[in-house]
Parts: C-alpha cells; structure tokens; sequence
C-alpha cells in the first residue's frame, strides 16, 4: 500500500513564534516517511488541509501542493522503471532533483528558475522580487536556455537592465517629461536575485560554473538618494492624523510609526510579540534575527512604540505588505506628504532620527540588524546632504 498526502506538524513541536511545520507524509506499506515542505504556520492558520487566515495563503498553498506533486512524480518514476520505492531515495530528489532529468525534461533556465521560487524559504515578498526579476531575464530574451549562460550574456543583460525605463504616471507622459531608466540599486537587486537562483542551479549540479562568481566587484551598490525617509515633522503629521481606532488605515497608520520608533522591517514587525520581549528595568528589550538576513537586531521599545503595540494586544494583525503600501499613499496624500511613503521608509526615518540625535553610527547599525556599518553608512551620507544645504540660508 503506497499513499502520499499532506499534514501538520506531526510531531506536535511547535516553534517560539507558535508555528508548526506543513508536511508531506508517505505511507509504504503501512511504514510513514515525512518530508518537511519548509512552510511553517500556526494552528489557526491550518484547517481542512489547507492553509487559511493568511494574506500569502494562495501562495504557500501552491508551494505545498508542488513539493507533493514532486513526491508523487518521483514515486510514479519509480513504478514506471519498476524500481523498489524507497522513501529515502524519494526524499532525497524531493530536495534536490536529479540535473539530468531536469536538464532533459527542459533545458529553458527560466522555466527552471520560476519553479524554484516557491520552493525558496523566503518572505512573500522576497519571491515576489524573485519573480519581476526573472520576468525581466526572459523579457530580455538574452538567456533563455541554459546554453546562453555566458559571462558575455551577464555583461549584455546588465546593459538591457540599465535600459529599463521608470513607469512614467500619465500627467509625466502628456507633459512631455523625459524618461528615466531604474537606478543603479534596483538593477544590483535583479543581479543579486538572479545570481542566488543560478547558485543554486550550481548546488543542484544543473550548470557547472555560475558567471557571476567571475564579476565580483563589477555590480556597484548604486546611490544613496535611492534612501527615503521622512522628517520628524512629517512623522509627526501622520501621527497627528484623526483617524477612527479599529479602521484599517488606523492600523496601517499605527504599524508605520511603530516601525517610525523601532526600526523593525516588515517581516520582523509581523513576527514581533510583547511575549518575545525581556525586561530591563523600566525598559522591554527585544533581539531577534532579522527575517530577512538572519542578522541579530537589538532595540528597546520606546514609550511610544509600546503605547501603539499594546492597542492590539501585543501584537499587530497581519496586514499583507502590498496593502499596508496602498493605504500609506493614502495617508501620505491625506497629509500632503509628496514623498513615496512605503513600509520600508519607516525603517529609513528611524535610521535617520536615531543618527540626527547623535546615536553613533555602530549602535544604529546593532539596532537596524545590520551585517557591517557601510550598510548604515548610507543614512549618514544622505543626512550630509541635508547638512550641505544648512549652508544656502547663508547665501541669501
């Protein structure tokens, strides 16, 4: 008897934020194998053997139901060459499929890399980054199969990236506005994306060589007016918004400048709980690894970021990131703040303020949850900025 299907978290361990893992469990022969699917939820997020309650839950249910198909194509493999269906064996190209079945199945390096990003183990919209990216790969037409993977065909695509133009909003266009291309940090960001799948083609033994482990130092950051934020008075309009308690934008508003006096990112934000915190005296502290990195990050909660967090309880609803986006155009539009108000500007303006105030670079750098100190180094030479044109009131 031979029967694959999902569950959760079978053992009934659960992780500090309350998240059990979504499994693939194989039964032969009345013995049970298990095959973590690497996506992780709490109990009420689970029912009826799909995930629910959750912005992302289309996307984690289509994750799940790919590494189940994969479980069963490599169980019918078996049966079709009339091989012993060993659940070891079945694990181990779950995990890592075999490159030469994969290379004769299909050698489009595209099509490859758009069935890897639901397998990653990143935030939602970490792969929704990993998709535009490989959407621009193929919209380039420079690689599409493996045999065009070349360090010439890098260099090519790295010139059609820098073409790209900026969406232009239909008032720039009928007023005759010069196009602009994307910055320099947003084609570094597509290279960054592309060049992780293709190290992990590398893993899997698809390709031999990745051609991005011969450019090192030739992708360039890119700029640092690519770094928004927002002044204390314009943090302080938006804080001064009457908005209705319990509405969305309200609680939009409230994540935003929870995020304004701690620092947190969004992913970490939504991880965040009052449980987690410790107590130092007067103060809560909170450290945890960055969501996105890894990377230990190190803050006190503030009067005001405690006041805001403990409206909801200790922890704030989940609100996907594209929406939270929307309603800040709102809210920015509302207070006549001409700047593109987004999630991570919060983080941005807290940087900032922590820097204005006189909190040394290295400790700013701790509490962002930063890997080295020329990460934040971008907020202090944006500042500078700001500090050069002090001198204009001067000229007049």
């Amino acid at each position: 008897m031979l029967k694959t299907a999902v569950v959760y978290n079978h053992r009934g361990r659960f992780s500090k934020d309350g998240s059990g893992p979504v499994e693939v469990r194989i039964t032969i022969n009345r013995r049970v194998y298990y095959i973590n699917t690497g996506v992780s939820v709490r109990p009420r997020e689970w029912k009826f053997g799909q995930i629910v309650n959750r912005g992302d839950c289309d996307q984690l249910n289509r994750r799940v139901a790919i590494m189940l198909e994969r479980v069963d194509d490599a169980v019918n493999d078996c049966l079709e060459h009339g091989l012993a269906i060993d659940a070891e064996e079945i694990r181990k190209v779950v995990k890592a499929p075999d490159a030469r079945r994969r290379m004769k199945d299909s050698e489009d390096m595209v099509l490859w890399m758009e069935q890897q990003i639901p397998l990653l183990d990143v935030e939602p919209g970490t792969a929704a980054h990993y998709r535009v990216s490989v959407a621009a790969v193929a919209a380039s037409g420079i690689m599409r199969r493996w045999s065009d993977l070349t360090l010439e065909n890098v260099h090519r695509l790295d010139a059609y990236l820098h073409a790209i133009p900026k969406h232009q909003t239909e008032a720039e266009r009928l007023a005759g506005l010069p196009v602009k291309y994307i910055s320099q940090a947003t084609v570094r960001t597509y290279h960054k994306d592309i060049k992780a799948l293709l190290t992990r083609a590398l893993k899997f033994g698809v390709i031999t060589a990745n051609p991005y482990d011969r450019m090192k130092g030739e992708i360039k950051r890119g700029d640092v007016e690519t770094v928004e934020f927002l002044t204390e008075a314009e943090r302080d309009r938006i804080e001064a918004l009457p908005l209705t308690d319990g509405s969305m934008l309200a609680t939009v508003r409230d994540m935003f400048l929870f995020q304004c006096y701690t620092g947190m990112a969004y992913a970490d934000m939504m991880a965040f709980s009052i449980d987690k915190c410790a107590r130092d005296g007067d103060w809560l502290t909170y450290a945890a690894p960055r969501r996105k990195t890894g990377a230990v990050f190190y803050i006190r909660l503030l009067p005001k970021a405690l006041a805001i967090v403990e409206k909801y309880g200790g922890r704030f609803p989940y609100v996907a990131d594209q929406t939270m986006n929307g309603h800040l155009k709102t809210i920015a539009n509302v207070t006549g703040i001409t700047k593109r108000v987004t999630t991570h500007v919060g983080r941005h303006t807290f940087a900032t303020w922590m820097l204005r105030n006189g909190v040394p670079i290295e400790r700013v750098s701790k509490m962002l949850g930063h890997r080295r100190v020329t990460q934040t180094q971008r907020y202090a030479k944006v500042m500078a900025v700001d500090v050069y044109g002090e001198f204009d009131r001067f000229l007049e």
